[in-house]
C-alpha cells in the first residue's frame, strides 16, 4: 500500500507514527485564515485593499516626494514627515501585498521562514512608528515652547540622530523576540485566525507553556509602545498648556492646527496598537485583533497623508505646484 503519509499537507495529522519530540519539530508552514469566515465577499475585499494599497502607496509616495524636492517644506518638520511617509509605504508592504496574494489566489499557506520574516519586520516597522511619532512630537513641543531655540535645538545632525535612532533601535530587540516566538514548539493545529503572522495568534499555536514569552511580548509592548506614547502625552500636555497661554484666539488656533494632525495620527495608531498588544488574552479574541490590526497596518497609512496635507497649507501648497509642474510637461 505504500507510506499514506508522504504528502501530507498539514504535517501535525503525522502523529500516529512519530515520537512526540520529532512531531515538535515538524510544523513547518502555517496556514493565514485571513479573511476566510467571509467567503462570499473575496473578490469584494481582493478589490478594496488593492485599491487602498494603490491609495497608500501614491499618496505617502507624493507626500515623500514633495517634502524632498520643495524649497519651502525643508524644515525638520517635513523631514520627519517624509522618513514617515516611507515608514508607511514599508509596514503596509509587509502585510497587504500577502494578503492580496491570499485573496486572490486562496492558497493561504506560509512557511516558517516566511511568517518569521513577516512577523520580524511588522514588529521592526511598528516600533520605528512609535519612535518617530514621539520624535515628531518632540520637534512640535520644541518648536512651539521654545520657538527661539528651535534652529539651535534641531539642527540638521539632530534631526538625522533622531531619526536614525527611531529606525534602528527596535532592530535587535524584534530579531530576538521573533526568534524566541518562533523557535517554541508547534505541533496542534496550524491556522492563524489573522491576516499576517502577529504575536498573539502565534503564541495561540505553540504547543507547552508561553507564558515566558507572553512576558517578553507585553515588556516589549510596554517599552516600544507606552513609553513613547507617555512622551507623546507629555510633550503636548506643555504644548497645550502654552498655547492656552498665547495672547489672542489667532495665534492659538495656529497653533493648534500644527499639532492636531499629528494628534489624530497618534490617537488612532497608538490607540489600536496598544489595545491589541497590552490587553489580557481571552480564548476569543481574533475577530478584535484583526478588526484593531487593520487599523494600525492599514488604516493609519490610508489616513496620514489625508490628515497631514489637508490640514497643511504649505503642502496644499506644493501639490498644487506639482500639479502644475505635471500638467505643463
Amino acid at each position: 500500500t505504500g507510506n499514506p503519509h508522504i504528502n501530507v499537507p498539514f504535517p501535525q495529522m503525522d502523529h500516529q507514527e512519530k515520537p512526540p519530540e520529532e512531531n515538535l519539530t515538524e510544523l513547518m508552514e502555517f496556514v493565514l485564515l485571513g479573511f476566510a469566515d467571509i467567503p462570499h465577499i473575496q473578490w469584494f475585499l481582493f478589490g478594496l485593499f488593492l485599491i487602498i494599497y494603490i491609495i497608500i502607496l501614491m499618496s505617502n509616495g507624493t507626500i515623500f516626494l514633495i517634502t524632498k524636492m520643495d524649497p519651502s517644506l525643508q524644515s525638520p518638520m517635513y523631514f520627519f514627515l517624509a522618513n514617515f511617509s516611507f515608514l508607511e509605504i514599508c509596514y503596509v508592504s509587509t502585510t497587504l501585498p500577502r494578503m492580496l496574494m491570499n485573496l486572490g489566489t486562496q492558497r493561504r499557506r506560509i512557511s516558517l521562514v516566511a511568517c518569521a520574516t513577516q512577523m520580524c519586520f511588522v514588529l521592526m516597522f511598528g516600533s520605528t512608528e512609535c519612535f518617530l511619532l514621539a520624535v515628531m512630537a518632540y520637534d512640535r513641543y520644541v518648536a512651539i515652547c521654545n520657538p527661539l531655540y528651535y534652529p539651535l535645538v534641531m539642527n540638521h545632525r539632530v534631526c538625522i540622530q533622531l531619526v536614525t535612532g527611531s529606525w534602528t533601535i527596535g532592530i535587535p530587540v524584534q530579531i530576538g523576540e521573533t526568534y524566541q516566538i518562533l523557535s517554541l514548539p508547534f505541533c496542534g493545529p496550524n491556522q492563524i485566525h489573522h491576516f499576517f503572522c502577529d504575536i498573539p495568534p502565534i503564541l495561540k499555536l505553540a504547543c507547552g507553556d508561553t507564558f515566558v514569552n507572553e512576558m517578553l511580548a507585553y515588556t516589549v509592548a510596554v517599552l516600544f509602545g507606552m513609553v513613547p506614547f507617555l512622551l507623546i502625552l507629555g510633550s503636548y500636555s506643555k504644548i497645550i498648556s502654552i498655547i492656552l497661554k498665547l495672547p489672542s484666539a489667532t495665534s492659538q488656533a495656529k497653533a493648534f492646527s500644527t499639532c492636531s494632525s499629528h494628534l489624530m495620527v497618534v490617537v488612532l495608531f497608538f490607540g489600536s496598537a496598544i489595545i491589541t498588544y497590552l490587553r489580557p488574552n481571552t480564548g476569543n479574541s481574533e475577530g478584535t485583533d484583526k478588526v484593531l490590526s487593520l487599523f494600525y497596518t492599514i488604516l493609519t497609512p490610508l489616513f496620514n497623508p489625508m490628515i497631514y496635507s489637508l490640514r497643511n497649507k504649505d503642502v496644499m501648497m506644493a501639490l498644487k505646484k506639482l500639479l502644475l509642474y505635471i500638467l505643463a510637461l
